[in-house]
């Protein structure tokens, strides 16, 4: 959430940074609620003041017709008082729910555009493999080597749900490995955080728990939710608290089971295990002073690329546009690894890093104490280690034999036992 009186002093480029994240948002309602709050403060101060004025001219030798003036005088100012601070709570209702649909400001350099094709390629990593075969794609290798099962997922849970079979499963614990232990190698302090938070968490991080554009599951007359990713329960591990600046940056890495109802999600994006409603991540997240954020999500994004160089998977970075940004961000950057089966070859997005600067502390209420002694927002940051869904689909398309056969990464050999999935033997 961004600081009204910020709102109110910069609100064209306020308005402009809506429009330029195609979203919808009232920043003039903003201002407009705020003013008034700030009138209704003043004057409830007034009238404090005069309610205490009153009390101490009680406290005087009266005759009875000034003390019944003043006991008249001191029910009106109690009555005005309780009616304003009435009024008072509801403005500032309205005016945080208001405030809360404005996004983040972006980056100066953050490119403008509305559709992630609009995107701008930073760099590319990594040699496109060449193959001397139709590739696959990762559905048809995966149900063909015994990995995976989509049709009694469906069955048992529903659409976008699977089963991870054989040496899928040890895949699936050899990439967390890996993630968990170069976290670790970055000074990360490693978390297992909770399935479920509760919703003004969810809120405070940016995420919508309820309605039909919520990406979420909500459990039902509990005021909880089923986390989308450990970047909520991360980010609410340390709301309503004032940090020590000596401390930070906190550097934190979870390992959780994330739930997504991908509303309206569709189309050949959303084949396999590209788009599903369950999967595990390592994620990482970052509480920093203000002014080693950006440094902090360069760490991040380094570390990302760390990650797919050593899987061996081409990949390229992208400098995420407004309209791709999603309400937090200040900046993003996307790791999209090469996909052979992706339409006969494209790149998808497997992680994530972003700058949210105080907009979710603020929020959160997550400050720490200054240099100069004041309490301040600090910044979060968030971002993917691994995606375990979207790592693995990378895996089999680029590393796929004729025969139908898989090569393992070297670098997750030690961690899976094995270097090679081949078909199994009747």
């Amino acid at each position: 959430m961004l600081d009204y009186k910020f709102i109110k002093d910069n609100l064209e480029a306020v308005k402009k940074n809506i429009e330029n994240r195609n979203m919808t948002a009232d920043a003039d309602l903003v201002v407009k609620l705020y003013d008034e709050r700030t009138a209704s403060v003043s004057k409830l101060q007034q009238l404090q003041q005069k309610r205490n004025e009153n009390a101490a001219a009680m406290k005087q030798k009266l005759d009875d017709t000034k003390r019944k003036e003043l006991i008249e005088t001191g029910k009106r100012i109690k009555e005005e008082i309780s009616a304003l601070e009435k009024e008072l709570q509801e403005t500032e209702t309205v005016l945080e729910d208001a405030a809360r649909k404005i996004p983040n400001m972006a980056h100066p350099e953050a490119p403008v555009g509305k559709l992630d094709t609009e995107n701008l390629e930073v760099k590319k990593c990594g040699e496109i493999r060449k193959f001397d075969f139709e590739p696959k794609d990762h559905v048809q290798l995966a149900e063909a080597l015994g990995l995976i099962d989509f049709d009694r997922a469906t069955k048992v849970s529903g659409q976008k749900f699977y089963y991870l079979k054989n040496e899928a499963v040890f895949l699936e614990q050899a990439l967390i490995m890996y993630a968990l232990v170069t976290l670790k190698k970055h000074g990360f302090e490693m978390f297992i955080t909770p399935d479920v938070a509760k919703e003004e968490v969810l809120k405070g991080i940016g995420f919508n728990p309820r309605g039909n554009e919520s990406n979420v599951y909500a459990i039902e007359d509990e005021g909880t939710c089923l986390v989308a990713t450990a970047e909520i329960t991360l980010g609410g591990y340390h709301s309503g608290e004032i940090l020590d600046k000596a401390k930070l940056p906190l550097l934190y890495g979870g390992l959780s089971h994330c739930f997504r109802r991908e509303a309206g999600a569709a189309g050949q994006f959303s084949k396999g295990l590209y788009r599903v409603h369950q999967f595990d991540k390592v994620e990482m997240f970052a509480y920093s002073a203000p002014e080693d954020s950006d440094t902090i999500h360069e760490k991040l994004r380094q570390i990302e690329e760390e990650i797919f160089n050593g899987l061996g998977i081409p990949f390229r970075v992208v400098d995420t546009c407004t309209g791709d940004l999603g309400a937090p961000a200040y900046r993003k950057w996307d790791i999209e690894a090469w996909m052979p089966g992706r339409n006969g070859g494209e790149y998808g997005e497997v992680t994530s890093t972003s700058n949210c600067t105080d907009y979710q502390a603020r929020r959160l209420n997550i400050k720490y104490k200054d240099d100069d002694g004041k309490n301040k927002f600090v910044h979060t940051l968030n971002g993917t280690a691994i995606a375990v869904g979207r790592a693995m689909l990378a895996i089999f398309e680029n590393y796929q034999n004729a025969d139908g056969s898989i090569k393992i990464p070297e670098i997750l050999v030690p961690y899976c036992g094995f270097d090679k999935i081949e078909a199994k033997k009747n």
